[in-house]
């Protein structure tokens, strides 16, 4: 069998690289499974194109599509043509896309048009949002893709409720935390930790990038005072988001305590996470790894697609409403939180039951 990857985006790879691995130890094992990795060019700059890569060892995609920025129309639009002409040149028994992003909407009714598989990577998340780009490329995925492999049951479940046969639905876990654990005893320190003489445990990290959290200039900044009122005089750092970056600068924000900094690659930042006292994002990714790491974990957003990481695990939905961050921050100060566990199956094999169940779907056909 033939599988195509598709990739686009940074956390695309995350969940790609894992998937790698395991299809290269199944040739190793003399099983009948060959690939492609697509690299749609959604996102692209140097840490996802060269440490990135070497980082998480994935090999040089075999062909870059190239897509570029642009709005979501024109991506979706570049994109489609693009992968088209692939598909049609190198066409798989199946194209395997993963995540919510743009790139994977647009590869999943590439191919369907095709009338090509589509397995799709973490179906059946849902934040109820439609507000975010990223639930509709879910919803559209989801609709139209041939099998699901589900990071939770209550994946499965949202998947049944659209209709969805049960036989489709695989219940894998997650393959992030696959990335995870296969890098937790390589992560580098960033450089900013010796320059700024950051403790294990005595430091804040925050991301913000969703356009409800930062593109207000004036609710920025409220947000930021806040964070910085309520931790406890400890360091905070921040990894900015390009997004971020321009409206920060746009108001000059600075603060003694607050550590800006651009993003960083893979390894730095899972160690930031380990290492940090509390994180608080508005990141979906960020609240299963820090789930796994036992971090404690504030999420500025009203709905979450990974309840697990609420339910199981050592996240809280704080909404967007900033005052509601006063009392988990307290109770940080006083050492209360919630311990949390590691959700079902996020034991960092999903991978393998991934390429074992496309085997056993499609191992018989002709390469």
């Amino acid at each position: 069998m033939n599988i195509t990857l598709v990739a686009g985006a940074r956390p695309n790879f995350m969940k790609v690289a894992p998937i790698i691995r395991a299809i290269q130890q199944a040739q190793r094992d003399n099983k009948n499974i060959t690939y492609r990795l697509v690299h749609t060019g959604q996102h692209y700059d140097k840490k996802m194109s060269t440490e990135f890569f070497e980082q998480l060892s994935i090999p040089e995609p075999d062909i870059n599509l190239g897509a570029g920025s642009g709005t979501q129309a024109e991506q979706t639009a570049v994109i489609m043509m693009r992968f088209e002409k692939e598909l049609i040149e190198n066409k798989p028994d199946i194209v395997l896309v993963v995540g919510d992003v743009t790139s994977t909407m647009a590869c999943a009714i590439t191919a369907k048009k095709l009338c090509i598989d589509v397995a799709h990577v973490e179906g059946g998340l849902r934040s109820d949002d439609m507000a975010m780009p990223e639930e509709i490329n879910r919803i559209v995925t989801d609709s139209i893709s041939d099998h699901f492999f589900t990071t939770s049951k209550m994946a499965d479940e949202n998947l049944i409720k659209s209709g969805i046969e049960s036989q489709r639905i695989h219940f894998v876990g997650n393959t992030m935390i696959d990335t995870l654990y296969q890098h937790l005893n390589k992560l580098i320190e960033p450089r900013i930790c010796k320059e700024q003489n950051l403790t294990s445990g005595k430091y804040f990290l925050i991301t913000l990038h969703r356009p409800n959290n930062v593109d207000n200039p004036a609710k920025l900044k409220e947000l930021l005072d806040y964070i910085l009122k309520g931790s406890e005089g400890f360091p905070v750092v921040f990894p900015v988001h390009p997004r971020t970056q321009k409206v920060l600068a746009d108001i000059a924000y600075a603060h003694e305590r607050l550590i800006q900094t651009d993003p960083l690659s893979y390894l730095e930042f899972i160690y930031l996470i380990k290492n940090s006292r509390a994180i608080i994002t508005d990141s979906g990714g960020i609240t299963e790894e820090s789930t796994v790491l036992g971090i404690p974990c504030m999420t500025l957003r009203n709905s979450t697609e990974r309840p697990e990481t609420v339910t199981v695990g050592t996240n809280i939905l704080i909404g967007t409403d900033i005052n509601n961050l006063e009392n988990h921050l307290k109770n940080l100060q006083q050492n209360i939180w919630k311990k949390g566990a590691i959700p079902e199956l996020w034991d960092g094999k999903t991978s393998q039951r991934i390429v074992s169940k496309l085997i056993s779907l499609y191992g018989g056909k002709n390469i």
